[in-house]
């Protein structure tokens, strides 16, 4: 039996402001016995999602819905180097309230380029490099969260989701797991929020008339979906690691779907 009820496929955008109506924000959601769908955003605002209006929408849906998966496409933490440089505690949820103190993303107005070229917020005092990257990133071969500016990157995603993160931990306290970071073992009948990297799956379902960015929302709704109907003990949530890279992955994160 499927440990979950619903899965939600968000393909992420770090453009603009939170308010900004991005082509790029899609979400696809599916159930046990039904195929990915788009979800549009409520009707009577923007023609597409904006970052607020995501994590509001998701503050409802997790707050009282059924148990759901949910995979965000981009990175819920830094590299241990990061950490070190910085001299922060070995503590996800502070790394949090860190970060959005130097990098206010998710203030009205407010975009990753303005902090990045010192218009607003304190980014200067919490960079890191581009040859940094994370033991899932490493293992995934995907980019550095702080490689900007080259097709694939989700620095600019990372940046502008992380304080949405912290938002809806805020609202929902212990109504949903964020993994890794909460134990890698959800409790049961537990809603569930995840990093994901569409590239893995993406080419693996034939696309049809969707765009680039629905396609990826698309894909990992129906992984999770596919997966969760055929591996009910959950064994995707605990990827071959050992004490040591466990314990390191507890604080960069881990990306869904890595063995």
């Amino acid at each position: 039996m499927p440990l979950f009820k619903r899965y939600l496929g968000i393909d992420y955008s770090g453009a603009a402001t939170p308010a900004s109506s991005l082509k790029g924000l899609r979400v696809y959601s599916a159930m046990p016995m039904r195929q990915p769908t788009e979800i549009p955003p409520p009707p009577g605002t923007r023609k597409y999602w904006t970052r607020r209006g995501i994590a509001e929408w998701l503050t409802a849906e997790l707050r009282d819905g059924p148990p759901t998966l949910v995979g965000i496409d981009h990175a819920f933490s830094f590299p241990l180097r990061y950490f070190e440089r910085h001299r922060l505690p070995p503590d996800w949820p502070r790394f949090l309230d860190d970060f959005q103190h130097h990098w206010p993303t998710d203030r009205d107005q407010m975009t990753v380029e303005f902090i990045r070229r010192g218009l607003n917020g304190h980014g200067s005092a919490r960079m890191g490099d581009a040859h940094w990257r994370r033991l899932t990133e490493v293992r995934s071969r995907a980019k550095s969260v702080f490689h900007f500016d080259v097709q694939g990157s989700v620095a600019k995603s990372t940046h502008s989701g992380l304080p949405w993160l912290r938002h809806l931990r805020q609202q929902l306290g212990p109504c949903v797991h964020f993994w890794p970071f909460d134990g890698w073992t959800p409790p049961p009948g537990c809603s569930v929020m995840a990093e994901v990297y569409p590239s893995l799956w993406s080419k693996g379902f034939p696309k049809e008339d969707r765009t680039p960015d629905q396609h990826d929302a698309f894909s990992v709704a129906q992984w999770m979906r596919k997966t969760d109907a055929v591996d009910a003990s959950g064994i995707y949530f605990r990827p071959q690691l050992s004490s040591t890279e466990r314990n390191q992955a507890m604080l960069e994160g881990w990306i869904l779907g890595i063995a």
